[in-house]
């Protein structure tokens, strides 16, 4: 076999559709093929319908259990839905938690034994498919930004009783700036706040974040406002308590807060940091102030892994820092921060805690730029992102895993369905390379995505589209007064020109055309689990959803 299929429960299901099933499928006796010899193919979805029925060609019957106009993740299967799984000879669904709990127990429940059941998410890995965590907590999606001390100082006498003082000696920008620790009891402990100023006269005392040698802390930055913060910062060396301080590096670190990180003014050839693990680092052996960053460009991000080993490492609530140098991270890379910029998205937005000690953010529920501190929890991701066809090449991955199986099935017809899926896979190249280059007219600093819910991760990493923001993560989710405030947000400090609508989500979609409408925006179409009665293919879906970009955004 050149499947892989996933284990069927068999159980007793509730309600009339189950009981039904029950029944039809005593009634085929265990046995799907069907009288006339033709192959029966049943798919959760329109869109993995339409990949099966270019692979299988003529001879072959294909059933999608959500009609193709349907959504997948509400769908309720029909007694019609029952009998097609129980007379199909092979299963295609997408799975990682894509399809309504119905549909895949529906299909689970009433495939015959022999009939193989693929997950064509899981499967199509096999083929280099590339998958994306769906991140649970979109605040831990961004950067996580530290500090940090490295070298080892030797020439200046540190040793390990010696302390290093980072301070911020002023900032240029429209809102406030923190940052702060939060400790064990949930406390934070302030080091840096625009709020009070910045006080030379007391040596910076208030704005000051002191450090032993050769340590690392996570820490929060928060942002009242959008725009871009240019924050100055000096430090020196203290080798022995009652020692005179020993001047090190002064530098000037940059943030794009929920603005385009690539159209800072002055530097847009700069590197934008926008994910994984960084530190603005003291580097005691040349005295320079840095920011050290665990993935560097042109390389795995395993930054998430790396970034698991810290965290376990740290204290349980974040207090005090952890002993790191670089040649702990073996992808460690440093930055001239005159070169670089920290990217704070829109998605970064989160609410004031209600709880004591935080008010030198706002008031309890404002709402603030977060780049959190990461220790508080772990990287949070949930499942796999289900959404891998939004990325041709994945919907290519997708077709080896279909021509496979059906070959396997029916080995009569294996050169035929090869035959069929080498011409399909030439025409997705095709596909992949008119997308590519269709968004690629749309300027870079204009090429942000806002839609329904978060369905379209693939097609930003693929095409170099920022997933500016979204109403909900799932479809089936209602939004919530912060969604909508994050939202408007969001439209108003990108300045984007257009939001786009799924089709066949329209009816659920009123906070969007609301925002869209408040805001003088455009309301564009664009597609992700179904079809309508103008995009009937997954071609054709790939086609428009370029096509709008490019016409909406430029």
């Amino acid at each position: 076999m050149t499947w892989d299929p996933r284990p069927r429960r068999r159980r007793a299901a509730v309600g009339g559709i189950a009981a039904g099933a029950v029944l039809l499928a005593g009634c085929a006796g265990g046995t799907a093929a069907s009288d006339d010899g033709t192959l029966h193919v049943v798919t959760t979805t329109g869109i993995l319908a339409d990949l099966v029925r270019n692979v299988a060609g003529d001879g072959v019957e294909v059933t999608s259990i959500v009609p193709p106009t349907g959504d997948p993740h509400s769908y309720d299967p029909t007694l019609r839905d029952v009998r097609d799984v129980v007379y199909a000879d092979v299963a295609f669904s997408n799975y990682l938690l894509l399809e309504d709990h119905s549909v895949v127990t529906t299909l689970d429940a009433n495939l015959s034994e022999s009939a193989p059941n693929i997950s064509l998410a899981e499967s199509a890995t096999k083929y280099a498919a590339e998958v994306i965590p769906l991140v649970e907590n979109v605040n831990l999606d961004t950067i996580w930004l530290g500090l940090r001390i490295g070298g080892t100082g030797e020439e200046l006498g540190a040793t390990r009783a010696s302390e290093v003082r980072l301070r911020v000696t002023d900032m240029d920008g429209p809102g406030r700036l923190a940052g702060y620790l939060t400790e064990t009891f949930g406390q934070p402990r302030v080091y840096f706040d625009s709020g009070d100023g910045f006080d030379a006269t007391d040596g910076y005392a208030r704005d000051t974040a002191t450090l032993p040698a050769d340590a690392h802390t996570h820490m929060s930055w928060a942002f009242t406002e959008p725009g871009i913060y240019r924050i100055a910062m000096e430090s020196d060396l203290v080798t022995e308590p009652g020692a005179d301080p020993l001047p090190l590096g002064k530098t000037s670190v940059t943030f794009a807060v929920g603005v385009d990180p690539y159209t800072v003014p002055g530097m847009t050839n700069a590197r934008v940091l926008d994910g994984g693990h960084a530190d603005v680092t003291v580097d005691l052996d040349d005295g320079a102030i840095v920011l050290q960053t665990d993935t560097p460009a042109d390389t795995p991000d395993d930054t998430a892994a790396d970034t698991a080993a810290d965290v376990a490492s740290d204290d349980a609530g974040g207090e005090g820092p952890d002993a790191h140098d670089a040649a702990a991270h073996p992808h460690a890379e440093r930055l001239d921060p005159a070169e670089a910029v920290v990217s704070v998205p829109n998605k970064a937005l989160a609410p004031v805690p209600a709880q004591p000690g935080f008010g030198f953010l706002g008031r309890p529920g404002d709402q603030v730029y977060l780049l959190p501190q990461a220790v508080l929890g772990k990287h949070v991701h949930g499942e796999i992102d289900p959404h891998l066809w939004q990325d041709v090449r994945n919907a290519r991955a997708y077709v080896e895993v279909i021509r496979d199986t059906l070959a396997a099935v029916a080995p009569a017809r294996a050169a035929e369905f090869r035959a069929n899926a080498d011409a399909y896979l030439a025409v997705l190249r095709e596909t992949d390379a008119y997308v590519e280059s269709t968004i690629a007219q749309v300027p870079r600093s204009r090429r942000h995505l806002v839609t329904t819910h978060d369905a379209f991760a693939y097609l930003g990493r693929a095409y170099d589209v920022d997933i500016a923001g979204f109403v909900t993560p799932n479809p089936a989710a209602e939004p919530s007064v912060a969604d909508r405030i994050k939202l408007t947000r969001t439209v108003r400090a990108l300045d984007v020109p257009a939001v786009f609508l799924e089709p066949n989500l329209a009816a659920r979609s009123s906070v969007l055309t609301e925002v869209a409408r408040e805001n003088d925006l455009r309301v564009c179409a664009i597609y992700s689990d179904a079809f309508d009665d103008h995009v009937t293919t997954y071609v054709d879906l790939m086609r428009a959803n370029a096509d709008s970009l490019r016409r909406c955004l430029t």
